[in-house]
């Protein structure tokens, strides 16, 4: 019978690797608490928390890949948020350049003008190159 997420359980520890901890769950299923999830404050060596054989009551966050479960310590006896939230990217800020509100005229002719702008630049890059070609030309004749 597979597990709830969202219950708490108490599980033995069978392995500790760098990255978490292995969990016996009850039922013989397994599951792993990552490094992140063993403390609220910032955990450097996981060894310093759990060692092989302790138990400890975990947190059912998700189920991994077959019948292995994902699991927290630090959420035991939390409730509502089970996953932190995670952060927003900054927007951009093009909202400047851009027109707040118009008509559809007003947008294209804005559009016109930037796409004028920008051809007119390119023009000019081109033919500053094409000089230098002509100069080095009349230079080797």
């Amino acid at each position: 019978m597979p597990l709830d997420i969202g219950s708490e359980v108490e599980g033995k520890v069978t392995g500790i690797a760098n990255f978490g901890a292995f969990i016996e769950l009850p039922e013989k299923h397994v599951g792993l608490v990552h490094i992140s999830q063993v403390s609220d404050n910032y955990v450097t060596n996981i060894n310093e928390h759990l060692k092989v054989g302790d138990l400890v009551k975990v947190k059912i966050m998700g189920m991994a890949k077959g019948d292995k479960y994902d699991l927290s310590i630090k959420q035991v006896g939390k409730e509502g948020q089970s996953q932190p939230i995670p952060m927003m990217r900054p927007r951009r800020n093009d909202r400047a350049e851009r027109p707040a509100f118009g008509t559809f005229e007003d947008k294209i002719n804005q559009f016109l003008k930037q796409s004028d702008e920008r051809l007119l630049d390119l023009k000019k890059n081109i033919e500053g190159k094409q000089g230098i070609r002509k100069r080095k030309k009349k230079i080797k004749e």
